[in-house]
């Protein structure tokens, strides 16, 4: 398994939940999705879960590049 596999898996929940609560307050919030709310959080399930796919897998080199720039400050010698 790759570096980028492994932390797209790790941040995948994050991403989901994110997601998923932007869509439920959406359907709380917005009278047209409340008034069709049986099928409007099944919907918002359906696209957090296939969303959070594709943002994780963006999300993961950034968080890898961080990660390397931190770790590159830490052995540069102080005077440099």
């Amino acid at each position: 398994m790759t570096n980028r596999t492994a932390i797209s898996l790790l941040i995948y929940g994050m991403v989901q939940g994110v997601l998923f609560g932007t869509g439920i307050l959406a359907v709380v919030y917005i009278p047209a999705l409340k008034t069709h709310a049986a099928l409007s959080i099944p919907v918002v399930i359906a696209a957090s879960v296939a969303a959070a796919i594709p943002l994780s897998w963006k999300i993961a080199p950034m968080m890898r590049a961080r990660h390397q720039r931190r770790m590159a400050r830490r052995r540069e010698p102080a005077g440099a």
